[in-house]
């Protein structure tokens, strides 16, 4: 038997079309499944990183607005499909900052925010016909408005409201009422009005309104607290903040001035002080009249007034008496006394018979008079409290070790009148100074405590601005390794194997290895067969052993 084919010119095996389509259609469900499950998720991931990229490129578009108004342009915002996000606790609205300006006046031609404080421009809509209370009542709400944004302006002002108290004008009352005012602040928070600022108020709303006297001017914060101080309020009991303040100052200043004068002495850490001073405010005025004796013979006096009066009656005179030389003698001249009063004159020693006269002399001396007005300075000292508190003294020799020893109490006195005389001590006012020494309590050195290395505030933030975008990374290569890889693999064609292509068929003469002998006869026929096949239909044939290449079974 001969056991080679004769075969005159080799063929070659054309394979089957199975271009991508037809292996993708050729897939099954389970790998379809995986493959589009993979490819969705893919594309999510990259969505999500592209938005999370875009998150820095947002700007305030409003802050600090209403509820209700914040709730309105929110609304608005969903209708014109612009995105948004809240920022500082929901106090501002954030936009893409490409689309700022143009929402800003999208949201201003639909009347948003309606939240703004109108001013004087509520007159230029004055309705035909309106009363006068209403025209009145416009005018105050226009003031109100104004105000509150002049106040508005300030720094540390978050929001105001001034309330207006304008009575009505007329003729007829005789007394006529003043006005007032009240304002509501909301402050920004961790800040703070002075007295000067909270004065300037008090005069801007005063003189924004006539006859509107600062004291009829109340501002109070959020809190509820006063914070308006005119000078009925301080009349009241108990100190202002002004006066509370000024006894702070003054405690401080004595305070600075015991540790400026005993530092040098014990240490500037061996030292501990506070000073408690009493001080009144409270005004008194006392006025006092004081008159001057009668001003005595050596020291002239002031004449305010005189008077003199003199009356002579004309009778004739007759001699009247014993005749002689008395009677014949010239009168002697008249004196009065220099006190004044109605008295007679002396008459003539010479006798005159029906013939009388009279001189009255009235003199009024001015009476000294002093009026002293004393008024009491406020803010006087009525008493002053100090204590003082030394460390005992710290020595160090020369092995280093330190020990500490007590003052003397020679050295405590020192200490109490430098103590005395730098805080102007005065024993008749009552004043306290008390120095005492004891040993302060050393307090262990806190050694700053250093973070790790995966605690540092910049690994920290570093690690949150990266954790989305990190996270989303690893489910993109998992998505990738694990469901579209695999199915591509099941969807490319087969790399070439070897025996899948005959090249060359089997020459007649080629001598074959001889099988065994018992299995000859069988194995002969089914050569012969398999050579008849091949030689008859060639690409069966390339077909069946591709078939045994992959490992199918007939």
């Amino acid at each position: 038997m001969d056991n080679a084919i004769a075969n005159p010119a080799p063929q070659t095996l054309t394979p089957v079309n199975d271009g991508p389509f037809a292996r993708l259609a050729a897939m099954s469900p389970k790998a379809k499944l995986m493959l589009g499950g993979g490819l969705a998720a893919l594309a999510a991931v990259l969505v999500s990183l592209a938005m999370w990229g875009r998150q820095g490129d947002y700007k305030v578009l409003y802050a600090g607005l209403s509820d209700k108004d914040g709730g309105a342009i929110l609304a608005q915002l969903s209708q014109m499909n612009v995105p948004y996000r809240h920022a500082d606790g929901g106090n501002a609205i954030l936009v893409p900052a490409d689309k700022v300006h143009d929402v800003r006046l999208k949201l201003a031609s639909a009347g948003l925010p309606k939240g703004s404080v109108a001013g004087f421009e509520l007159m230029d809509n004055a309705r035909f016909g309106q009363t006068q209370f209403q025209e009145r009542l416009t005018f105050q709400r226009g003031l109100e408005g104004e105000l509150t944004r002049s106040i508005g302006a300030l720094a540390a002002v978050q929001s105001a409201r001034v309330h207006l108290a304008l009575p009505n004008q007329n003729g007829f009352f005789r007394e006529q009422q003043k006005p007032s005012a009240s304002v509501l602040l909301t402050l920004h928070p961790g800040r703070t009005l002075d007295r000067a600022q909270i004065a300037g108020i008090v005069h801007l709303v005063s003189s924004s309104v006539p006859e509107l006297s600062p004291k009829a001017v109340s501002v109070v914060d959020q809190t509820g607290a006063l914070l308006s101080d005119t000078e009925s309020n301080g009349s009241q009991g108990g100190l202002d903040a002004h006066q509370l303040r000024y006894v702070s100052q003054v405690e401080a200043t004595l305070q600075k001035r015991i540790f400026d004068i005993l530092e040098p002495v014990v240490g500037r850490d061996n030292l501990r002080a506070t000073v408690a001073a009493d001080v009144d405010f409270s005004q008194v005025e006392s006025t006092s009249e004081e008159f001057k004796p009668n001003q005595g013979e050596q020291a002239a006096a002031a004449v305010r007034s005189q008077q003199s009066t003199e009356s002579i009656n004309g009778a004739s005179a007759t001699p009247a008496g014993v005749p002689g030389a008395a009677s014949n003698q010239p009168p002697v001249p008249a004196t009065a006394p220099l006190t004044g009063g109605a008295q007679p004159l002396q008459a003539a020693q010479g006798g005159q018979a029906g013939g009388s006269s009279r001189r009255d002399r009235v003199t009024n001396y001015e009476v000294d008079k002093t009026v002293r007005v004393t008024r009491n300075a406020t803010g006087q000292i009525k008493r002053l409290n100090a204590a003082v508190v030394v460390n005992h003294r710290v020595v160090t020799d020369a092995k280093g070790k330190t020990t500490s020893t007590p003052l003397t109490a020679e050295e405590l006195e020192k200490l109490t009148a430098l103590v005395q005389e730098s805080i102007g001590f005065s024993k008749e006012r009552g004043d306290s100074v008390k120095v005492i020494n004891a040993p302060f309590k050393a307090e262990p050195a806190v050694k700053p405590e250093e973070l790790p290395f995966w605690k540092q505030p910049w690994l920290l933030d570093l690690l949150r601005a990266g954790a989305v975008p990190g996270a989303l990374a690893l489910v993109a290569l998992a998505v990738v390794f694990g469901l579209i890889r695999p199915a591509l693999r099941a969807a490319l064609p087969p790399a070439p194997t070897k025996g899948t292509q005959l090249d060359a068929m089997v020459a007649d003469d080629e001598k074959l290895p001889a099988l065994p002998a018992l299995e000859a006869p069988r194995i002969s026929s089914q050569l012969e067969g398999a050579r008849l096949l091949a030689k008859d239909n060639p690409a069966a044939v390339a077909n069946i052993v591709r078939g045994w290449v992959k490992g199918e079974t007939a």
